[in-house]
């Protein structure tokens, strides 16, 4: 009679933190990797981290460089300028992961119906994603927020429409690259149903390439966020944005410089952590395409 040997726990443990390891064996990723925790934690925990009320008004203490009571110093009404870079990061990260997901989930979905579907489904399908990518994305936008009215809502649908048609460009190229592939005929002559070939063996196959540029449009995400809190038609005040203390700052450098260096430079910290963890999930998914990359 056989026995089946089991795996001992450590080594299962080795296996189960096998890809945090190879995140974390480059420099750049790993760095990456703790920076985007690091904004995480900080969205989540935003109400037990901010030492003020974002919204708290102090008149009398407007413009304040930073001390020991506000260590970023307050804005021109007197708010603590740390609490509201605190809360913004929960807005900028709420506002671009929500948006990404239902546009990568959207992008998702139509990719695979038109790279498996009927070919006048598919060039329907084709047709409408390169329409949608011809528009300009911010006259797009412009004219959905003059429409619906600025909003944490308008963004997401605004961010939304503008981006799902790259995602479903790519997983319908990834598709069609796969749809006549050994297994997929295997699974037809076995006479499984369309959604079975899909969801069962296209999804798992397809997803990787997305993940990875899901993750590098995040920050381009946050940067449209902030720009159009910037110009007044993202999040409404007195919501906490990392665009409108930007304008803030802007309008006060002269007295308050300070503002607009303390505001930017989460933006800096987000671009350069989200990209770089989508390079190293990019390497990591995909090892062909770090072979490929110049030495």
């Amino acid at each position: 009679m056989s026995s089946v040997t089991e795996a001992p726990p450590s080594s299962l443990g080795r296996q189960r933190f096998a890809p945090l390891r190879a995140l974390l064996a480059d420099p750049f990723t790993g760095a990456a990797l703790i920076l985007v925790a690091g904004f995480l934690i900080t969205a989540a925990l935003a109400p037990w981290l901010a030492p003020y009320s974002p919204t708290k008004i102090d008149v009398l203490h407007k413009l304040q460089p930073p001390s020991a009571e506000h260590w970023f110093g307050t804005d021109h009404l007197g708010r603590d300028l740390l609490s509201r870079i605190v809360f913004g990061t929960r807005t900028a990260l709420t506002i671009a992961m929500v948006s990404v997901v239902i546009a990568g989930a959207i992008g998702l979905l139509l990719g695979l119906i038109a790279g498996y579907g009927p070919r006048w489904l598919d060039a329907l399908l084709v047709l409408t994603f390169d329409s949608l990518n011809s528009l300009p994305m911010i006259m797009f936008a412009l004219a959905i927020i003059t429409v619906l009215g600025a909003g944490t809502s308008t963004l997401i649908i605004v961010i939304a429409a503008t981006s799902f048609p790259s995602y479903a460009r790519l997983i319908r190229a990834q598709t069609l690259a796969l749809k006549n592939s050994d297994y997929i005929l295997a699974e037809r002559l076995l006479d499984a149903g369309t959604v079975r070939i899909i969801f069962v063996h296209l999804l798992p196959n397809v997803v990787g390439p997305l993940i990875i540029l899901l993750s590098m449009d995040i920050p381009v995400v946050i940067m449209v966020e902030a720009g159009l809190s910037f110009l007044g038609l993202g999040v409404r005040p007195p919501t906490p944005s990392w665009g409108s203390i930007l304008y803030d700052g802007y309008t006060s450098i002269r007295s308050a410089p300070f503002m607009v260096i303390f505001g930017g430079f989460p933006l800096v910290l987000a671009t350069l952590g989200f990209t770089f963890l989508g390079e190293g999930l990019r390497d990591y998914l995909d090892p062909r395409l770090k072979l490929r990359r110049p030495a």
